[in-house]
Parts: C-alpha cells; structure tokens; sequence
C-alpha cells in the first residue's frame, strides 16, 4: 500500500503559462520528480501546425477542433489513471492545475485528490456579461448553493472568477459520458440537485504576482493568495546547454553580475558591451510567431531598420526561433558574408542594418538581459513583464492576447511603460513604405516616452519595492500549510 503523497501538476499553454507551474514542483522538497508529456495539444486554432493540412481529411475545422479536444482529455486521464488508479488516494495527495488545464479539476473530483490552482497572472479569462442571469434562469437550485455558501466554502464568487466554464455543456458533457461525474460540480450525479450535506472547501488559487503591481480587490475568493512573481532557476532559460552548466554551477550567485556567457556568445556579448552612448534595447515577441500572429516578419524588419533610421538607438532582437522570421534575418545578413562566416552567424547570432540590429535566435535568460538593455519591448507576457519589472527596465508593450492586454495596461497604469501599442503599430501587414514609416514613428515616439526621467524612475521603483519578495518560496510554503504537513518530513512523489 502507497504511504508517500503524490503531487500532480498539470499545466498547459506555452513556455511561460507551463515553465512556472513546473518551477512550483521542483521546490516542493519532492522525492522523485517525473516528467510526464501530453502529446496531443488541449486546443486548435486555425493556424495551428497540428491540424490536419488541407485537404488531408474531410474535416470541418470544428470538427478537427474536437477531436483534438477528446483525443487530448483522453489522454490526461489515462495518464492520472496511471498515477492514482491501483489503489485509495491518501488525504495529502494533491493536483495543481493552471487554468488552461481545466481537465485536473474534475479528474482531481473523479480520484479524490484536493485541487488548487496556480497561475502566474490574473485569470486570463472572463464570463460573458450574461453568464450569471443565465445560470440563475437554468439552474436556480445549485445557483442558491453557491451564493449561499460560507466563504471558506466554494461558492458563486469560485464561480465567476474562474470556474465558470466548468459549467457549460463543453466540460458537461464530457464529465457525465466520460467520467461518469455529475454533468454540473457540487451536483448529485442521479438527480442533478446540489450536494446540500456536502459543502467542499473553496479551492487555494495561488498568484504568482505581486501585490506591489497587481491590486487584489475585495470580490476576489476568500481563498486566493498573492506570492510574488515566481522567477525560474536560471539555468533553466538557456537554449544553450554549455551556458546552462555554467549557470547552474554558480546558482548561488547573482547571474546578472558575476556570470558571462559561454564562449560560443562572442559576438552577442560583444554587441551588449561595445562602447556606445546608451545600452540596446531589446525586442521579444516570444512565442507570438510561432502562434501564427506574425504575418509578415518582412515588414516588421523593415519597421525596426526605419526605426533605426530616425534615432540613435540599437536594438537587440531575439526571433524565438521562428523559422520566418529567422529566414527574413539570414536573407537580409547575408550580403557580404562568404563561406564560414554564414555558417558562424545563423549559430551566433547576426548583425544587420549597419550592425545597429543584432539578431539572435536562441535563447538567454532574461535576469542577465534585461538589466543590459536601456527598455524592453515585448509582447506583455507574463514572465516579460515580470522580468522587466525585477530589473528596472522599462518597458513597450503590444499585446496580442488573453492576459497580455492586462500586463499592458497594467504596466502603463503603474507608470513603467508608455500606452500600449496595438497590433498593427508594430506589426504591419503590409510592406508599403508610407505605412512602414508610419509605424516606426509610433515606435520610436513609444520608446522615447519609456526613456523619458520619470518612466526611469518609476520603474526603478517598483523594482526596489519587489526586490526582496521570494514568490516561488512563499507559493510552496501555501501548498505546505494547506496540506497541512509544514515542517513534515514527509516528502513527495
């Protein structure tokens, strides 16, 4: 019989919705830690690579969409089948889910495992306006049971920050035929009534913010607790193993004053420390190409090169790997360059526009970057953002989605960036020179607003008053105390 507590974390999205879930279970003093890959994708979208290619099925995209979806929760139950089905749960075993990973909450119900939710950003989706008349209309019983409820129990306040979906036919359905669970939580799976004599305890929702940057207002659940930003080991943020040895070596110490990188970074180290009269300034969209919300990377280098044109700054810009944009950077790096010299710079890196732009298509940790760079543009992601926020750097923000527009008015709001750029003001879908010149002035004019005195100095503000939180420590120690095994010898699996 098992006598060790198993800890499930189950976390999807990209790097920066997965990487901190992950950096939560490493601190959690467990035992053995096991690395278990989902292969099918929780979501399509109409760009995504893992649809089927035109033509290959005679497929709706609706269709294509929900097979994905079943092959994809069939999959996370075969896996938590694995975990927990030889046997009885014991009281400290636990599922940590994020919110793109909805599955952990009824498979944590189907197995009876306590449930908590972590996420480095506010929930990054809301209930339609009618949601609440709605459910009041067709389920008036269980309505009752959740605005009734204590406030150490769930009830509608759970509901409307974060668990509505769970209530739509898309999750139902799947609960009642696949799982044999009630098709709406807290209901009786026969007559569909609340569970009246059985209250549950409103669910831990762990923040990985701060609440020096983030206001937590009142009509959050009772329950939600706000760490700190939850920053990662930096070894973990190298694409480039011989970089991340060296991290990990000296993790003890401040990468950012003592660490350089490894040899084959010669050229990137050369352009952040060449003789100029102010630092770079870094642009990352991160996985934003890749999601298919790049559509002319083209243009968008043209935009940067105007912005070159009509300023003196330099800019350092990491492509994430994305195989376009990376093909538009070699085309235009290649002139003038012969033989080995072409080889060396798609591997280290590439200078254009007059070596004012250096592009590089790997991966550094930003806590080493960021304090290098005069101000950061980026896509408002989570961990960007925060990074940004650590080193004092201010910030340019263009949001694409879900929480990055949050991030972005956020950070203007707190006065360590200028208003958010839309969409088309940085990248253009089209490469006419009247509309290229056009956005670059937008951007230069946004940069200039983030180099302004008082931007600067609010942004070195905030990252004295953040300085000494430890977010990832004060998130385990919530999970530790909500166990109730704090100071507990007792590991996990």
């Amino acid at each position: 019989m098992r006598t060790t507590p198993i800890a499930v974390f189950m976390a999807f999205g990209t790097k920066g919705d997965v990487y901190p879930i992950a950096g939560l279970k490493v601190h959690l003093e467990a035992k053995t830690v096991v690395y278990l890959p989902v292969s099918s994708p929780p979501a399509l979208a109409p760009h995504d690579d893992s649809a089927p290619p035109a033509g290959s099925k005679d497929l709706s995209f609706s269709l294509q969409k929900r097979e994905i979806t079943r092959d994809h929760r069939r999959e996370c139950v075969s896996i938590v089948e694995r975990i927990f089905g030889d046997g009885l749960s014991l009281q400290s075993d636990l599922m940590v889910i994020n919110f793109f990973a909805l599955e952990g909450w009824s498979l944590a119900e189907l197995f009876h495992l306590r449930c908590v939710v972590a996420a480095p950003y506010v929930v990054p989706y809301s209930a339609p306006s009618s949601y609440e008349g709605k459910f009041r209309k067709e389920l008036p019983d269980l309505y009752k049971y959740l605005k009734e409820a204590p406030d150490d129990k769930v009830g509608w306040k759970d509901v409307i920050h974060w668990m509505w979906p769970l209530f739509t036919d898309e999750w139902g359905s799947w609960r009642n035929v696949e799982l044999r669970l009630s098709a709406c939580p807290f209901t009786d799976p026969v007559t569909g009534l609340p569970a009246w004599h059985d209250r549950p305890s409103s669910p831990l929702i762990l923040y990985g913010f701060s609440k020096e940057v983030v206001e937590c207002p009142g009509y959050w659940p009772s329950r939600v607790q706000v760490s700190g930003f939850w920053f990662l080991p930096s070894e973990w943020q190298f694409s480039c193993n011989k970089c991340a040895e060296i991290s990990a070596l000296v993790s003890s110490m401040p990468l950012n004053t003592k660490d350089e990188l490894c040899s084959t970074h010669v050229k990137l180290q050369s352009f952040m420390s060449a003789p100029a009269p102010e630092l770079p300034i870094f642009i990352g969209l991160s996985s934003i190409g890749s999601m298919g919300l790049m559509r002319n990377p083209q243009a968008f280098l043209q935009v940067i090169e105007n912005v070159i044109g009509i300023s003196s700054h330099r800019f350092l810009l990491f492509s994430a790997g994305y195989g376009p944009l990376d093909t538009a950077i070699n085309s235009l790096a290649q002139n003038g360059l012969v033989g080995s010299e072409r080889r060396q710079s798609s591997r280290d890196g590439v200078s254009i526009f007059g070596g004012r732009l250096f592009c590089y298509s790997g991966i550094i940790p930003y806590n080493w970057l960021f304090p290098r760079c005069a101000a950061v543009i980026h896509h408002g992601g989570s961990g960007s953002t925060a990074a940004a926020l650590r080193s004092g750097t201010p910030q340019v923000i263009c949001p694409f989605l879900m929480d990055q527009f949050y991030w972005a008015e956020r950070m203007f709001w707190i006065g360590v960036a200028p208003e958010p750029l839309k969409r088309h003001q940085l990248l253009p879908d089209k490469d006419e020179d009247l509309c290229i010149r056009e956005v670059a002035e937008v951007v230069a004019r946004a940069i200039g607003s983030a180099l302004s005195v008082e931007v600067r100095a609010r942004a070195l503000d905030i990252a004295k008053r953040i300085s000494s939180e430890d977010g990832v420590s004060q998130a385990v120690q919530a999970l530790k105390e909500e166990l109730g095994c704090l100071g507990s010898r007792k590991g996990y699996d």
